[in-house]
């Protein structure tokens, strides 16, 4: 099903990357969660009044009344969704294009290994190493939450957010492995991996500044990560991850039999 050496060569030739977010995303974290105390909370507040288009724009606005309300605000309305994209947009490129451009995949498919169990070793290991920092930053704001304000995080709640947060990424990484495999070169690997999502991304933007912009909403994946519906307790929140993570294995599905079947420069 996958090549063992394969996946070992991965997890050490991007490790660092890995490490590297880890760090940023938990100094980030641990850096938010204790503002959460009144008196800084207030400063929060009097700065969205002073830029409220812009605090609206990265959906830092409306900060609730609640720690998970408040980490739903500051964390996942910017940080978790910018910081794991930029992470999967490095390593999707790798994964397949990289090597079909540097000539290496010639030497893969030297191998005993069909391109299909090469692509699906790739994919395994995109979809570990995202699940791996999506669970590393689900600990470290528990952590977190439970150090400064114990008991104040509904914990439910914060994980099931964090399971769509990896349903939206498994898409756009998806996307990105899909242009991988289809791709004879980095360069327009990269035009499509990170072109589309950031495409996506500014329109989000456009659509959190309210108004007429508001229906910009439904041009982006963006808008199928409803994390206040999550905290609502509304299905419908749940069911818009499920279709998130039916987008990302379609597209990752897509990128193995392409790969599978396509002529390489080789």
């Amino acid at each position: 099903m996958i090549s063992i050496p394969l996946l070992k060569r991965e997890i050490k030739s991007n490790y660092k990357i890995f490490l590297i977010f880890a760090a940023v995303l938990t100094m980030y974290i641990s850096v938010i969660i204790p503002m959460f105390d009144p008196e800084i909370g207030n400063a929060l507040a009097e700065f969205e009044k002073a830029m409220p288009e812009m605090m609206a724009a990265f959906g830092m606005s409306n900060s609730g009344t609640t720690l998970i309300e408040f980490i739903n605000t500051y964390l996942f309305g910017f940080l978790f969704i910018v910081f794991p994209m930029i992470f999967e947009i490095i390593i999707v490129n790798k994964v397949i294009a990289k090597y079909v451009d540097s000539g290496s995949m010639a030497y893969l498919l030297a191998t005993p290994n069909k391109r299909s169990k090469i692509a699906i070793t790739q994919a395994i290991f995109m979809l570990f190493s995202l699940g791996a920092l999506i669970v590393f930053i689900t600990l470290v704001g528990i952590i977190s939450s439970e150090v400064y304000f114990r008991g104040d995080l509904d914990i439910k709640k914060y994980i099931l957010m964090n399971i769509g947060l990896y349903c939206l990424h498994i898409a756009i990484s998806g996307l990105g492995f899909f242009a991988s495999c289809i791709s004879n070169d980095t360069k327009l690997s990269y035009s499509i991996s990170a072109g589309i999502p950031i495409g996506f991304f500014i329109i989000q933007l456009l659509a959190n500044m309210g108004g007429k912009l508001e229906n910009f909403k439904y041009f982006t994946i963006f808008t199928l990560l409803d994390t206040d519906k999550l905290i609502k307790g509304e299905s419908i929140g749940v069911w818009m991850f499920i279709i998130l993570l039916v987008i990302g294995l379609v597209l990752y599905i897509g990128g193995i039999l392409r790969f599978s079947k396509r002529d390489l420069p080789l």
